[in-house]
């Protein structure tokens, strides 16, 4: 009578290559794409700080007196500088992929990528326009 063998767990080692932690130094591509996740961390810091205003806001005159100092500190200048920036490379990175992310179509072709994008461009361009009236008193 022929016995046959325990079953037992046994999985082969595969060979991977190592992968350096900054892999996504060595092509550009790579590099734009981490830093757009990056800027995510930035438009949650910038969700914050409005939040945090208008907490200060609804505590009243003296304390947001107190956060508006809190703001001229040099470290929160420069921290609201490098934000900035993130956030705008966030912004015209999510306006250029809006034609990849949805497809429009009109009498069976597909509209082209431009006109997706453009109107995004412009809306962006007047709203920044009519707010910067605004708080400039105009």
């Amino acid at each position: 009578m022929k016995q046959t063998p325990a079953y037992t767990e046994y999985h082969p080692k595969w060979y991977r290559n190592r992968v350096s932690t900054y892999w996504w130094t060595s092509r550009w591509a790579y590099l734009k794409f981490i830093l757009r996740e990056l800027s995510s961390i930035f438009v949650a810091y910038f969700v914050a700080i409005i939040l945090m205003q208008i907490h200060a806001l609804i505590k009243g005159p003296e304390a947001y007196a107190e956060f508006q100092e809190w703001l001229r500190r040099p470290f929160v200048i420069a921290l609201n500088g490098i934000s900035f920036l993130f956030v705008l490379y966030h912004t015209i990175t999510w306006f250029n992929a809006a034609p990849k992310a949805m497809a429009v179509y009109m009498g069976g072709k597909r509209v082209p990528d431009l006109m997706i994008t453009l109107p995004n461009y412009v809306a962006w361009i007047v709203i920044s326009a009519v707010l910067f009236w605004i708080i400039l008193g105009g």
